[in-house]
């Protein structure tokens, strides 16, 4: 919920932690000036500014349960998210949200759940991990696959290694550049999927990678057979505004901020050049 009731207008935050993940990569906790509790859906978003510089949307990645702050894991890549790079604790942003829809919880409840993140794909995805964590007796199995180019650029180490150890989670990483130290799977993450059993029908997957990934990943899924209704893709890539005002985000008259950012495969496939 919005509460200055505009959807233009950003609310104060200030950031009160920071945490480096990788070269490229840090993740903040953000509060709520106004203290007021956050509410969100795993999958949405936020507009993040910094004043003088500019907006930029970000995904959640900070567990749904977590009222008092928000995370988000921030990539270093242009002018507002390098920006943000170079805050430091208690300093202030601008933040409008949570925008967009998340992914469909009710409709993943008693289902097994098949994350396949590709880099910072499990930055949108891990709140989504939380969630189910949380709620572990509403859902069947619970496997995560996470591949990224280098072992440098694996997110969240140390929440991995409480993941690997966690009961009724299967959890594979996998790096297409291994290096001597590396001592866990290699290729990219959609040539995990082979290999694993699946419950097609009683199957939910969430994907979140770069786009590369998804047609691969699609192929993959379809050999298993599951359901173009239960594969959920992220297009949070093409998002700007995040009220779909501008129009950057359309793909044949879907607003991917207003009507995603999570899709099913079953809609996408009747988009053309949402792939």
């Amino acid at each position: 919920m919005i509460s200055n009731n505009s959807i233009y207008l950003p609310e104060i935050a200030k950031i009160v932690s920071i945490r480096r993940l990788t070269e490229l990569e840090k993740y903040f906790e953000i509060r709520l000036e106004n203290q007021r509790e956050f509410s969100f859906i795993p999958g949405q978003f936020v507009q993040l500014s910094v004043f003088g510089v500019g907006e930029a949307p970000i995904s959640i990645s900070s567990s749904p349960f977590d009222k008092d702050s928000i995370g988000v894991c921030i990539r270093r890549v242009g002018d507002v998210t390098s920006a943000i790079h170079r805050l430091e604790i208690d300093s202030y942003l601008g933040i409008r949200g949570p925008l967009g829809n998340g992914f469909p919880i009710e409709e993943l409840k008693g289902k097994d759940i098949l994350f396949i993140a590709g880099g910072l794909g499990l930055a949108p995805l891990r709140s989504m991990i939380y969630y189910v964590l949380e709620k572990r007796h509403d859902f069947g199995r619970v496997i995560i696959l996470y591949g990224t180019k280098t072992p440098d650029e694996v997110l969240f180490r140390d929440e991995m290694e409480t993941w690997n150890k966690t009961e009724g989670l299967e959890l594979t990483v996998t790096t297409s550049r291994p290096d001597k130290n590396w001592s866990g799977k290699t290729g990219v993450v959609t040539r995990l999927i082979p290999f694993l059993k699946l419950d097609p029908q009683d199957t939910y997957a969430l994907v979140v990678g770069p786009p590369v990934m998804y047609k691969y990943a699609l192929l993959e899924l379809q050999e298993k057979r599951i359901p173009a209704t239960n594969i959920i893709l992220s297009l949070e890539r093409r998002m700007k505004c995040g009220v779909g005002k501008c129009g950057h985000c359309q793909v044949n008259g879907v607003y991917v901020c207003l009507d995603g950012p999570k899709f099913s495969y079953q809609t996408l496939k009747f988009l053309p050049e949402a792939l």
